[in-house]
């Protein structure tokens, strides 16, 4: 029951991952608004953010519950795998882009949708890369630290600090040094690239916040830590 359990585990969570990093990638050109009871520096009123916020959080989460399921060397492997699965997006939305069309019409209106995606996964590809491996050393320094106890407190501090890194390379990036290389998508001004920044890690710090009893849940209901056994098998392969 519980290698069964532990082997769902493993599956259930990549498959989140991948499908929260591919999801992200696709959602985040769209720009949300989201008005405030109070006003904060920066964004004022109302915050604005990457439609992929959310799907990205949803990232580490999983590997924050990964890492304690199954370890550290687990954890970066999924996260370098998945690093090198937006260049296979990346290489499957382009061929479909320069692929001749039935409509041509309807093709300029496909790659006008798509084509500024590469602005996205060439931002999130250098943030994701630097910010997953920050999460996962961060969650695992501070479990050397405490022991098994006080999950609560890793899964919030490596969540933290690894989405500011990621909110602040992946916006910069994004949407505003990509579309001035590359030549399309928007270039934002200044002003409303550090209001994606403050707005996006708003909510990222919130999600970290409510996220923590999931992470609980789902790290009881797939058999606790296997990190003594699993983690150290994986290394010695």
């Amino acid at each position: 029951m519980s290698e069964t359990r532990a082997q769902t585990g493993r599956i259930a969570l990549v498959a989140l991952f991948v499908t929260a990093l591919a999801a992200a990638q696709l959602t985040a050109s769209k720009l949300l608004a989201f008005g405030l009871p109070v006003e904060l520096p920066v964004t004022g009123a109302s915050i604005i953010l990457p439609g992929a916020a959310l799907a990205y959080a949803l990232t580490f989460f999983a590997s924050d519950c990964y890492s304690e399921l199954y370890g550290r060397h687990a954890a970066q492997v999924m996260v370098n795998v998945g690093f090198a699965m937006n260049f296979i997006l990346l290489g499957l939305v382009w061929s479909t882009i320069l692929a001749p069309a039935v409509n041509p019409e309807s093709a300029a209106q496909y790659r006008a949708v798509l084509a500024p995606g590469t602005n996205i996964v060439l931002g999130s590809l250098l943030a994701y890369l630097v910010s997953q491996n920050w999460d996962v050393l961060v969650f695992h320094r501070i479990r050397e630290a405490t022991g098994e106890s006080m999950l609560w407190l890793r899964n919030i501090a490596s969540t933290a600090t690894s989405q500011a890194i990621d909110t602040v390379l992946f916006v910069a990036i994004a949407f505003y040094v990509a579309p001035q290389v590359l030549g399309f998508g928007t270039q934002f001004e200044i002003p409303v690239i550090l209001s994606l920044i403050v707005g996006q890690y708003v909510l990222k710090l919130l999600i970290a916040l409510v996220d923590t009893p999931f992470v609980y849940v789902v790290v009881g209901f797939f058999g606790g830590s296997n990190i003594d056994t699993q983690d150290e098998a994986w290394a010695a392969e």
